[in-house]
């Protein structure tokens, strides 16, 4: 990418006085804390949500380096044009890497990260996509860029508040708008994921509307901070194997069409089936299939537990492809669509792939009223919690990577382990990576063979209280 001249002489000034102010502030911190504690405390929070530890983290703009240190990074890089700031960052946290630059020519920085921070630094940039553009060369695809700075409604309390020297003094400001960012990251060849506002009793005791009241309409239009998560846009891959995971319990008469109607997709298409304790003779059908299906690589395995996600995670640790593919073996959900699913996570357009049985109408038994019903006022409910559109969470097909996969695992007692049917462990753990989720529609088709082994009543009061458990764990963290 070639870049425009650093800067002109307006420029030049503009940065020479920041400097100088932020010198000065580094030094009057060394004894003046004001009132901001609270809000930065706040902040921290929220950043510890989102960004786990043992990754590698760059923050751009990171003043004294606390926010980065809270991270708890397994490689942590600060930068920031104060010498001053610098200078104590590099004391108080000798574990970690700080760098006196200009977050506007990073020529000189290398590595590559897994987050990158910009906290309450846009507001202050003189050329805020020019410093997007400079971050980019440090993303890899899965590379998660959080930024968060002051919301327009806040200008005159903030003023009130440097006036009374409870909060640091600012110069003029950036006052940008959420879609005056995600303007800028679409120029600098990032894509917005998901936003959100934050913060709003940046003094003691806002427990209450920290957390509860600015995720609510109106309270969240006064809140002081906005925050936006991007990826860098997706470009296509090349090609991937793909593993398509079937949990089996009383499934026999569909194992035929399994192997008949799965495609070959990617560099190589292999099926896992795990049978569920079935009352027929369901593992002697897949076996004997298997036999008559030696081109097709397949594997068999007998559940150890009970319930879809139990199977489900034994063929995923089983699974060899780039891409893991759940299909359900009752085949509602045509095999023949599983292509549309590879095409949309190969090409970027998502990260994790949901199938969406509510957008085109169903066959006449595919699915009971009531359920209809419940699974509607779910998706409303989980889209509002996960801050991304979920249209339909409990259709069965799902496509994701097996490295966040390996990521979603490992971090699975974040959420507990309470969800018999797998669905929700995926989706809020790659709401929790910050993937990108996108739904796709499929045509919902009736069962030809057996019937479902969902309980209406019982595993409907089970969503209920997941919802609640997501809530204090996604929503009001």
């Amino acid at each position: 990418m070639t870049f425009p001249p650093l800067f002109d002489e307006a420029g030049k000034t503009y940065q020479e006085i920041r400097m100088a102010h932020w010198n000065a502030l580094a030094q009057k911190r060394d004894h003046w804390m004001g009132m901001g504690k609270w809000y930065h405390r706040r902040l921290g929070e929220i950043y510890s949500y989102l960004v786990s530890p043992n990754q590698r983290v760059l923050e751009i703009g990171c003043g004294m380096g606390s926010l980065l240190a809270s991270l708890k990074p397994s490689h942590g890089v600060g930068m920031d044009f104060s010498p001053e700031m610098i200078s104590r960052a590099k004391r108080k946290y000798p574990q970690l890497e700080f760098h006196q630059l200009d977050a506007h020519d990073l020529t000189s920085l290398e590595g590559e990260f897994d987050v990158i921070i910009l906290s309450d630094t846009v507001n202050d940039l003189w050329d805020v996509q020019r410093v997007m553009e400079q971050v980019r060369r440090f993303c890899l695809p899965h590379t998660r860029l959080i930024i968060n700075f002051y919301s327009h409604l806040w200008q005159l309390p903030l003023a009130i508040a440097q006036r009374l020297n409870l909060s640091a003094p600012m110069l003029r400001q950036n006052w940008l708008t959420r879609e005056d960012i995600d303007n800028m990251l679409r120029l600098a060849g990032f894509e917005s994921i998901r936003s959100s506002q934050e913060v709003l009793w940046p003094l003691p005791f806002g427990g209450l509307a920290d957390r509860y009241l600015v995720k609510m309409w109106p309270f969240r239009e006064f809140a002081l901070s906005n925050f936006v998560i991007a990826r860098p846009a997706p470009q296509p891959t090349t090609q991937h194997s793909v593993s398509v995971v079937i949990a089996a319990r009383n499934e026999a008469g569909n194992i035929k069409s399994i192997f008949e109607r799965v495609p070959k997709m990617g560099s190589g298409t292999e099926i896992i089936l795990v049978e569920g304790h079935s009352h027929d003779n369901t593992y002697e059908t897949i076996e004997q299939e298997i036999s008559l299906h030696p081109s097709t690589p397949s594997l068999v395995f007998r559940q150890p537990g009970i319930g879809k996600a139990d199977a489900i995670r034994l063929g995923f640790e089983k699974a060899t492809g780039d891409i893991l593919m759940i299909l359900d073996a009752d085949l509602t959900v045509p095999p023949e669509d599983l292509p549309r699913f590879y095409d949309a996570i190969v090409s970027g357009k998502g990260e994790f792939i949901n199938g969406v049985r509510l957008v085109y109408p169903m066959e006449k038994e595919a699915m009971r009223m009531l359920n209809f019903i419940g699974n509607k006022l779910f998706s409303m409910t989980f889209s509002w919690l996960l801050g991304q559109p979920i249209k339909d969470t409990l259709c069965g097909t799902k496509v994701m990577w097996r490295d966040d996969y390996a990521k979603i695992a490992a971090n699975r007692s974040y959420f507990g382990d309470f969800d018999p049917f797998g669905d929700f462990d995926l989706i809020f753990g790659a709401a929790k990576l910050n993937r990108k989720i996108i739904d796709l529609p499929v045509r919902y088709r009736d069962r030809t063979y057996g019937t479902t082994n969902i309980s209406r009543w019982k595993h409907g009061l089970l969503l209920l209280r997941m919802v609640m458990f997501a809530a204090r764990r996604i929503k009001f963290v």
